[in-house]
């Protein structure tokens, strides 16, 4: 199971990279994609106490929040966003020219 989720990420992956299609792709994967995402984090959502009922350190106790599945999730998607945004926004001349490049 673990091999064939891995290769249809990579098929998604380089069907993206090379850009043929990407409309299409993008139409008929990202709903896929979204969805099981947003099955994973259902299955991650965190109780009152804001402990996740699914990711168990020992027996009677629960893990911290965030758990793995939110902190990678928003690390993956949303942080790496925020570190790209605020490096090509900075006010020095290099993520400037690395916003805005010249053509060659």
């Amino acid at each position: 199971m673990e091999a064939s989720l891995r290769g249809y990420l990579t098929e998604i992956d380089s069907r993206a990279s090379a850009g043929h299609g990407a409309a299409e792709l993008a139409r008929v994967e990202i709903p896929r994609v979204v969805a099981a995402l947003r099955a994973l984090l259902d299955d991650h959502q965190p109780d009152p106490d804001g402990r996740c009922p699914s990711c168990r350190t020992r027996w009677f106790t629960r893990a911290p929040s965030p758990c793995r599945a939110y902190l990678t999730t928003h690390l993956c998607l949303l942080a790496a966003e925020d570190e790209v945004e605020d490096f090509t926004t900075a006010t020095t001349a290099y993520p400037r020219h690395l916003a805005n490049p010249s053509p060659a």
